[in-house]
């Protein structure tokens, strides 16, 4: 199994909405996409809860690397990922076999 986790920071205003909003629509459509790529596992958006640190974070889990790897170059992925950077400012990520 490998686990993906994604920090983000995003605008203040952007697409036409605030900061709330964009987070709930990324998390929307991140989540949306369980059942539709094969090997992914699960995922999970939350927003920070605490005044410090990123913004947003994704938790998701794969069969594999390769599944990884699907996820990531997916089409449905790169559409959610268009509007993912239109939105935030920045991005750190961590990939881990578990």
């Amino acid at each position: 199994m490998v686990t993906h986790i994604v920090l983000w920071n995003l605008k203040e205003e952007a697409e036409g909405a605030g900061k709330e909003q964009n987070a709930a629509i990324m998390k929307e459509r991140l989540e949306a996409l369980v059942g539709k790529i094969p090997g992914l596992i699960s995922l999970t958006v939350g927003r920070n809860v605490m005044p410090t640190g990123y913004d947003l974070c994704l938790l998701g889990r794969y069969e594999d690397i390769d599944a990884l790897k699907l996820y990531r170059d997916h089409p449905l992925h790169k559409e959610v990922q268009q509007f993912v950077h239109k939105v935030i400012t920045d991005r750190v990520s961590c990939d881990f076999a578990d």
